[in-house]
């Protein structure tokens, strides 16, 4: 060690890496530099421009729902049915998601009311093997469905997907009927089944439960599509119009209902469940 070295160690200074690690954050949209408490203070929204940057299931049911709330236990699921096995064992690759993660999938499900409305609220978290849909998502998402069937009240799901995970091959496919069957009991309870898309949902999960909600609302510019926008374009040889597979322009062709800043979603939520549900939640 050279006295460069132990002079510098001596000093009463946070390290350089971890200064830019912890306490600055570039939008991945207008590349602006942000200050990692002021962006989360502003719910993880880019102050510039407005870019809705990716939050967890935690933070999200955090935002969403009144404090006391409770979560649904993970269910218990077969791991590794296929022995799947690609780069890595699909099991290699679960662990070290959940190292990554506090929960051991990537759906959870929150029950408890937002602004006194009652609802369940469940959430994909795309920071856990890319929010894919396995047979733990599925599982998790129709408990909720039925947590908000014995309550009585609305059932609120936060999609966030790269779509199925393929390591589980036809068994993830399954929870697209399985998801469909419960949204579809929810219809016929009357309650309210509401989806919020944020960014990324796509491929299999937006061909089943997310785009089969009462009201679909989505966050600004998500991104939310069945393919990829370079697959459509090689399939119909034709150009893609600018803002193709964002949330405003699924808003303006009428697959959207509304597009919700953050800061406003849990208001625009709890008027929703208002006039949807009345008085018939416990």
């Amino acid at each position: 060690m050279n006295w460069i070295t132990r002079v510098r160690n001596s000093l009463p200074f946070v390290a350089k890496r971890e200064t830019a690690e912890n306490l600055w954050v570039k939008c991945p949209s207008c590349q602006e530099m942000l200050f990692v408490k002021e962006y989360e203070e502003n719910l993880h929204v880019c102050p510039s421009c407005g870019h809705h940057g990716r939050i967890g299931a935690d933070a999200r049911l955090g935002l969403l729902l009144d404090e006391g709330y409770s979560l649904l236990p993970q269910p218990e699921v077969a791991e590794d049915p296929l022995k799947f096995k690609d780069t890595k064992k699909y099991t290699e690759r679960l662990k070290q998601a959940r190292a990554k993660n506090p929960h051991k999938d990537a759906f959870t499900v929150g029950s408890g009311s937002i602004l006194d409305q009652p609802a369940v609220v469940g959430v994909q978290d795309f920071g856990f093997m890319g929010g894919s849909m396995g047979m733990a998502v599925g599982t998790a998402l129709c408990a909720g469905a039925q947590e908000a069937l014995d309550r009585n009240c609305g059932y609120i799901v936060v999609t966030a997907a790269g779509g199925a995970r393929m390591q589980e091959g036809i068994l993830s496919l399954m929870q697209m009927p399985k998801a469909t069957v419960m949204t579809r009991r929810l219809k016929q309870a009357g309650l309210p089944y509401i989806v919020v898309l944020t960014d990324p949902t796509t491929g299999g999960v937006t061909a089943s439960y997310a785009m089969l909600g009462d009201v679909q609302i989505a966050e600004p510019g998500a991104l939310i599509g069945f393919a990829g926008q370079r697959v459509i374009q090689d399939t119909i040889r034709e150009q893609l119009p600018d803002g193709f597979q964002r949330a405003e322009y699924l808003h303006k062709h009428g697959m959207v209902d509304r597009v919700v800043h953050r800061k406003d979603l849990r208001e625009e939520l709890a008027i929703l469940l208002d006039y949807m549900q009345g008085e018939q939640a416990a």
